[in-house]
């Protein structure tokens, strides 16, 4: 069978699960459409965004949840990552930490061992040459890590990280968003991780058949 004939039949069958769970799942209630953000433009891929941040122990429960559903993700579907600091002065700079490991190519293989770091070692990160030294494990020098971090470039994507997070009503983390249109979170109608997941699938089955 062909990858085209798998891709077409996948599309398929995500639209009778979407079908399948039009009742089950309620805009308002379990999701909810986010009006005021641009409504991107039809096309094949679809854009999962995962906010977080490194200082946040739900984000940390979490990610085994996010990284086991990465491994059976539709092709089409893209995923990156928003790491917030709700006007946090403690968490600004692992964002900023995060962001130019974005920058620098190895915010991918890094993020894992970065929740670990924190969560499991307890590993302290009181100043930017502690996360330089941690970065520096993955194939960066620690000069070039500070000086990105410290880059206007860096300044420019952190604001834009916080005006999406007024944008898009974030509230807490983690928080799941599809097509920078919808947002999904934890709450007394989605009470657990897993179904959070499975009303992601519902909304990438819902984007890949408009």
């Amino acid at each position: 069978m062909s990858y085209k004939t798998l891709f077409v039949l996948s599309l398929l069958l995500g639209g009778q699960l979407a079908q399948a769970q039009q009742d089950r799942y309620e805009e308002g209630l379990h999701y909810f459409k986010l009006d005021q953000a641009e409504t991107p433009a039809k096309s094949d891929s679809i854009e999962v965004t995962e906010v977080f941040s490194y200082a946040c122990t739900h984000c940390n429960t979490f990610e085994p949840y996010m990284q086991n559903w990465m491994k059976s993700k539709p092709e089409n579907v893209k995923v990156n990552r928003l790491h917030v600091t709700f006007g946090r002065k403690s968490w600004e700079m692992m964002a900023r930490g995060y962001i130019t490991a974005e920058m620098l190519g190895i915010a991918d293989k890094s993020h894992v061992a970065m929740m670990d770091a924190i969560w499991k070692d307890r590993r302290p990160f009181r100043s930017v040459d502690d996360l330089a030294d941690f970065y520096s494990a993955f194939g960066v020098e620690k000069d070039a890590f500070l000086a990105n971090y410290k880059s206007f470039a860096a300044d420019s994507q952190l604001r834009k990280s916080e005006r999406d997070v007024q944008l898009f009503g974030i509230r807490g983390t983690p928080t799941i968003m599809v097509n920078r249109k919808y947002r999904i979170a934890t709450s007394t109608e989605v009470t657990s991780l897993d179904a959070l997941l499975e009303i992601l699938d519902f909304l990438v089955a819902k984007e890949s058949n408009r």
